[in-house]
């Protein structure tokens, strides 16, 4: 089993781990989608976290792996919409941490590489980026970055068999951000309107 990453918010406060890190167990790659832009807006770090095309980098890897250590009672949560993923950062200091489905039953956790801190690069620990995706949104010229429109069916297919090889496992039940046994999550999200979400819209040019 490889050995564990570390996540961690900007103030440290905030402290966790994924275990078995490693391109095997997920997805390395950068979303450019509206709703990953407006997240780090919204958190008022759109700076710290967004390149210059408006991309996030994230870890796909099933919430199972995903364990926090100390600091739980600075986890928080918000949606962008009523129909939106839940989206986890540390109240303490606004880093953004993860991405969930809204509900416990699938344990997909899409972890922002701002919170991950390896021993060494980040590529050395869960691989290269595997691919940049939902293009579509992006911010700028793409020229000379091979990115994907919309989400490839390869990637779609790759997560899908990771994700349900892992419900098999039940590793759903032990997902940090749901309770066990009610499977609701941690934290009540704050849910967002559609003036609050439209206020996350980049300014135009």
């Amino acid at each position: 089993m490889p050995p564990s990453l570390a996540i961690r918010c900007g103030c440290g406060a905030l402290r966790g781990s994924v275990s078995g890190a490693s391109p095997q167990y997920g997805n390395h790659l950068v979303c450019y989608c509206d709703d990953c832009q407006a997240f780090p807006r919204f958190l008022g770090c759109a700076d710290a976290v967004l390149d210059a095309n408006g991309g996030s980098e994230i870890y796909q890897v099933s919430s199972g792996r995903v364990a926090f250590e100390s600091g739980l009672e600075h986890l928080a949560a918000v949606r962008l919409s009523d129909r939106g993923l839940c989206r986890w950062f540390a109240g303490c200091c606004r880093t953004p941490i993860a991405n969930t489905m809204p509900s416990a039953g699938m344990p997909f956790c899409g972890l922002l590489a701002v919170a991950l801190a390896p021993d060494g690069s980040l590529d050395e620990a869960i691989g290269p980026i595997r691919m940049r995706v939902n293009a579509r949104f992006a911010l700028g010229d793409l020229a000379g970055i091979d990115a994907h429109r919309r989400a490839p069916f390869a990637m779609l297919f790759r997560l899908g068999s990771l994700l349900l090889s892992a419900r098999l496992r039940g590793e759903q039940r032990d997902s940090p951000f749901f309770d066990a046994s009610s499977g609701e999550a941690v934290v009540t999200p704050e849910v967002l309107d559609a003036k609050q979400r439209r206020d996350l819209e980049p300014e135009a040019p």
